[in-house]
Order: C-alpha cells, then sequence, then structure tokens
C-alpha cells in the first residue's frame, strides 16, 4: 500500500484569510475604545458643569422668607397699667321705711319688685284717732287764743289807767304779765296743733327715695307701732362695687381711677365705673383695703350683691408706638429692635416708656414710628445686615403679640 502526501499549495489560502483578519480587528478595536473615550467624557461633563453652577450661585447672599408671624407692625395707641379686682355690687342708697306713727295698715300701694318715686305713697294707716287729736289741738288753741286777746285788752286798759295814776304800777305790771302767760298758752297749743297734724300727715307712709322695693313687712289689716318696719327700698340708679385689693397695691390706687369690669350672666359686656372712696384701714385676716368704685346703672340691668371682676386702670400713657416686649432685645446698655427696611434688617436704638408684662406690650418715646415692621421674636440666622423677604398678609399689628413662629424659609437665587 503506497500512501501519498498532499500538497503544500493547499495552506497559502487559510494563511492568506488570517493576514486580512488582523487588520479588520484592530479597527474594530480602534473604533470600540474610541467611542468608549466619547462616552466617558460625556458621562463626567454634567457633574463639572453642575459644580461649577452651584458654586456661581453660592456667591449670591442667603435671603430668608419671613413667615406672617414672624414679624410685627407697630400701631400707635395707648398703653394701660390695669391692677385686678373682683367684689361685690351693692346700692350706693338703700332705706328700711319705718312707721313713725301706731295704727292698723288699711292699705300697700307697692309690691317686691316694684319702682317707687321718691315721696310716694306705698302704705296708708288708720287716721281716725289722728284727725281727733288735731281737732282737739285746733279747740285749744282756739282758746288760748281768745285768753291771749283777752288778757292785751286788759293790758291796754290798765295803761290808761296807770297814765292817769289811778292804778298803781304794780297792778299794771299783773295785767301785762297775764298777757305773757296767755301768749305762752296759745304758743304750747299752736305746737301741739302742728305735731297732730305731723301725726295725721305720717298715716301716709311716703317712700324716702325712688328706687325699688325688696322687701314688704306689713300687710292690711296689721296694727304698727312706732318704728316699725314697713318696707325695704334700694336705689338702683347708683351702684357701689365693694372691690378687695391687697394693702401692697394700694399706693397705686387713686379716687376718680377708672374701672372695667364683668359680671356672670352678661356674656362679654364690659361696664364701667370710677373709684369713689378707698378705706382707710386693711381688713383684719386677709389684709386688703376695701376700695368703693362708684358704678352707674341707668338701665338697672345690675343687681345688688352680684359679683364683678374686672381692672383699674392705675396709669395710662399718651397715644405713642407700642412694641412687644419679645422684639427688644439689648446691644450692651441699649434698648434695640430689629427693623426691616428696604429688604434688610436693620438694628434700630429705641427708648422705652411704660411697660405693661401682662400684655408684653412696651411704649416707644423715640427711635420707631407707627407703621414700621419690626421682627416680632429672635430668629435663627437673622441678624443685622440680612436680606429678608416678607410672606404676603404679613401685617401684623401689636395689639396681638402671641407666639410668633421662628421657622425661617432660607431661599437662594
Amino acid at each position: 500500500m503506497k500512501i501519498e502526501t498532499l500538497p503544500l499549495a493547499s495552506v497559502s489560502p487559510l494563511s492568506s484569510r488570517r493576514r486580512w483578519r488582523t487588520p479588520v480587528i484592530a479597527l474594530v478595536l480602534a473604533a470600540l475604545a474610541g467611542g468608549g473615550w466619547f462616552a466617558w467624557q460625556g458621562k463626567n461633563a454634567p457633574p463639572a458643569a453642575a459644580s461649577a453652577g452651584a458654586a456661581k450661585q453660592a456667591d449670591k447672599p442667603t435671603v430668608f422668607e419671613l413667615a406672617q408671624n414672624d414679624v410685627v407692625t407697630v400701631e400707635a395707641r395707648e398703653l394701660a397699667l390695669r391692677l385686678p379686682l373682683s367684689g361685690s355690687l351693692a346700692p350706693l342708697a338703700q332705706a328700711t321705711v319705718k312707721s313713725k306713727v301706731s295704727g292698723v295698715v288699711l292699705e300697700t300701694s307697692v309690691r317686691e319688685g316694684m319702682n317707687v318715686r321718691a315721696g310716694q305713697v306705698i302704705a296708708r294707716l288708720d287716721d281716725a284717732d289722728a284727725r281727733a287729736r288735731v281737732a282737739q289741738h285746733a279747740a285749744l288753741l282756739k282758746e288760748a287764743n281768745a285768753r291771749l286777746s283777752l288778757a292785751t285788752k286788759n293790758e291796754a286798759n290798765s295803761q290808761a289807767l296807770l297814765r292817769q295814776n289811778y292804778i298803781s304800777q304794780n297792778s299794771f305790771d299783773t295785767t301785762r304779765n297775764s298777757v305773757e302767760l296767755a301768749q305762752a298758752a296759745s304758743d304750747a297749743a299752736r305746737a301741739q296743733l302742728e305735731l297732730a297734724r305731723i301725726a295725721l300727715n305720717d298715716t301716709l307712709i311716703r317712700a324716702p327715695l325712688s328706687g325699688v322695693v325688696s322687701k314688704r313687712f306689713v300687710q292690711a289689716g296689721e296694727k304698727l307701732s312706732p318704728d316699725s318696719p314697713v318696707m325695704a327700698i334700694v336705689d338702683l340708679q347708683h351702684l357701689t362695687l365693694d372691690a378687695q385689693v391687697p394693702a401692697s397695691d394700694i399706693p397705686r390706687v387713686q379716687v376718680g381711677q377708672d374701672v372695667r369690669f364683668k359680671v356672670d350672666g352678661f356674656d362679654a359686656r364690659e361696664f364701667s365705673g370710677k373709684v369713689a372712696r378707698i378705706n382707710p384701714a386693711a381688713e383684719a385676716g386677709s389684709r386688703s383695703m376695701l376700695v368703693y368704685i362708684s358704678v352707674a346703672n341707668s338701665d338697672q340691668l345690675l343687681r345688688a350683691g352680684m359679683f364683678a371682676k374686672g381692672e383699674i386702670t392705675v396709669d395710662k400713657s399718651g397715644s405713642r408706638p407700642l412694641v412687644p416686649l419679645a422684639a427688644l432685645r439689648k446691644d450692651g446698655a441699649v434698648d434695640v429692635v430689629y427693623r426691616v427696611d428696604g429688604g434688610k434688617v436693620v438694628a434700630q436704638p429705641v427708648q422705652l416708656g411704660m411697660r405693661n408684662e401682662d400684655e408684653g406690650l412696651a411704649e416707644v418715646t423715640g427711635g420707631v414710628e407707627a407703621g414700621a415692621v419690626l421682627l416680632a421674636v429672635p430668629l435663627d440666622g437673622v441678624k443685622p445686615g440680612s436680606q429678608v423677604k416678607l410672606a404676603k398678609a404679613a401685617s401684623n399689628t401689636v395689639q396681638t403679640p402671641a407666639n410668633h413662629s421662628a421657622v425661617l424659609l432660607a431661599k437662594k437665587g
């Protein structure tokens, strides 16, 4: 068996094919490398641009946006210092009407709760005895006047006889003495008649003052003796608020100061009065002193015995700018406020007057005027020179310096 070897010429086509593939693969690799480089460049370019923009914006100042409760608009009005008080209402004038004479009650024309006028008849007693006494004393007076008239005529006759020396001086003096005695008897009888007439008039019991009947003590048919109570009348037109004030606060209270108070049952209605008197002695138990406040009650809505709570205005300023105490700051020994002016915060020194801790307000005597916009409370990061932006409707006034929000919205750009 003969083995033949294949000719070498058959290998040449494979070698030439491999030489052709090598440059093609190189070109593909180069293209892929170039695309990857461009892709990498594209991926890294935006963060570089963003950082450049951020650096540019970082150079701009921060603007703080102030919420509505962060600022307050200064208002000019009065500021008052008030002292709390409480007490009961009592009538300024009241009376228990009593009978001056004895007698049987014929009628009582008024009852509890009815209004009466001064001088109005409120009860009537049986006046038969009183009329009889008037008639009796009138007769006695008439008799006394007759005796006086006779004594006067005798005196005239005696005086004529004395001039003619028909009688002695002693006889004339006796006659003159009779005239004087008759005159005294006439005067006494006239006085007794006047007393009888007064007693007759007292059978009509009248109201000593205008007011409202609070108590009726008698009924028709009862027998009264002198000083027996008949009616109790209170004047509701003028009341007095008897309020207790601590003795330590009395030096601040003066006659004529204004008082405002409320009474249970009248919702939010306020009543007013003025300090009329101050008791000079302190109460033994509470060490407080009574202050008497005059209250006009023309509509008679208030009643005696009602409990009232209110305040005395012990001091009052003029109409000046007011700022919240929370808006005040200290720059050394100087009081300052942070004022918003042209979109920036400015430290403004102020001179202060009266302070009201209860309302949280202070009077400004110099430094700011009404209408100025101030920071109502300290805010983190906001200081003089800071740029700020007012939110819409940021128009609080010092009438409501309540808890202000300290939240700021910081914006860039």
